[in-house]
């Protein structure tokens, strides 16, 4: 069979592979990027290879050559239809889901935010649409509870991809067609990209000293504004709190980061606040100096709730050396959102040896996972 690839990454490079041990042709690489595994590949095998102009889109220019088969081998490029006709039979590509089931560029996040109990993976004919070609080829796994989408890819559905297409090119040359059965748009749904993102922006003046300081009395109005009213002429940050009140009396705790200057003063408007009756209680704490070669980052994630996040984000930092100086995690159910939302903030010590780019590289790629959001900012050291 003479092939032509799309494709990119560990995925694409090892497709290429499969189709040069299993004898067939292969006419022409397609990759996003001369630095591409798959590229790479391609070169050391003295393969013809062309780099795309543009990510999202593989025109027939491109493919100099006509050939048996196109095989898309992860690409989110979409290939053209001059490029299309280039194939005799037709082209064919990798989608890690039941199809139509899970439409869309994020296909394996979807699958757990579902909740799906299995996954699976389909060989479709690439056409005008997108990912509503008929399908040549589907097989299934099931999901193991707790995984995240790397982890599913890797352990099931990335296998699974390199069989299937393996089994339907061999079809192809045996009986020269690709097996085509139609899609059922019932049972179609979305899987769209889940977006992401990490700013970085620095900030002077850190609040390094910690107050927790807890407050009972006898419960009337006001009691709030008291509080409040304490912070004025302070470099103060409230940043935690939770009020209630039981049988007529008000109790709280509230945590406030202030600058190591005010601190002192502060804590003496702070018990002030007995002349009004009520018991105050502070709890110091100065945040130590942040040691040379490292910087401080306060760090926000929002996204779907499940299972493992905090477990992913720690075991993640951890690997690079990053500390978590403070924690703070909530769930809320936000009535615009179809699933409870997980709230992470988190102050983080980073090495200086770990470079912005690094950082947001690796935060992008767990958001990916955990399909979150993630804000990053810089408390400068």
């Amino acid at each position: 069979m003479k092939c032509t690839v799309i494709g990119s990454r560990h995925f694409g490079a090892s497709v290429l592979a499969n189709l040069l041990e299993d004898g067939h042709e292969v006419v022409r690489v397609v990759a996003a990027s001369a630095d591409d595994r798959l590229a790479i590949a391609a070169q050391q095998a003295g393969l013809p290879l062309s780099i795309l102009e543009s990510p999202r889109k593989v025109p027939g220019s491109d493919l100099h050559e006509d050939c048996d088969i196109i095989i898309a081998a992860h690409t989110h490029a979409f290939v053209t239809p001059e490029a299309l006709a280039r194939a005799r039979l037709g082209a064919i590509g990798y989608h890690p889901s039941l199809l139509p089931r899970h439409r869309g560029i994020a296909a394996v996040e979807w699958t757990l935010l579902e909740g799906d109990p299995i996954a699976g993976g389909s060989i479709y004919h690439l056409d005008a649409g997108w990912d509503d070609g008929a399908i040549a080829a589907q097989d299934w796994c099931f999901v193991v509870k707790g995984e995240n989408a790397r982890e599913l890819w890797e352990r099931a559905l990335s296998p699974m991809g390199l069989k299937l297409i393996r089994q339907v090119v061999a079809h192809a040359a045996a009986h020269d067609e690709i097996p085509a059965y139609p899609q059922d748009a019932r049972f179609a749904t979305k899987a769209p990209m889940i977006k992401r993102k990490v700013s970085l922006e620095p900030q002077t003046n850190p609040l390094t000293t910690s107050l927790v300081v807890t407050i009972v009395g006898r419960d009337r109005p006001g009691l709030v504004r008291h509080l409040s009213d304490c912070t004025h002429g302070f470099a103060v940050n409230w940043a935690d709190s939770r009020m209630n009140h039981f049988a007529g009396q008000f109790a709280g705790m509230v945590h406030f980061q202030v600058s190591p200057e005010h601190a002192d003063a502060f804590i003496e408007a702070l018990h002030k606040l007995e002349a009004e009756g009520l018991q105050v209680k502070v709890a110091r704490n100065d945040a130590p100096p942040i040691a040379a070669g490292k910087r401080m980052l306060k760090l926000e994630l929002e996204g779907p709730d499940r299972p493992g996040i905090v477990r992913l984000l720690s075991i993640s930092l951890a690997e690079r050396g990053v500390s978590i100086e403070d924690l703070h995690t909530e769930i809320v159910n936000k009535v615009e959102a179809e699933h409870h939302v997980f709230k992470v903030r988190a102050l983080l010590v980073v090495p200086a040896s770990l470079g912005d780019d690094s950082l947001r590289s690796m935060l992008e790629s767990l958001a990916s996972e955990l399909m979150l959001d993630v804000a990053l900012d810089e408390h400068s050291a």
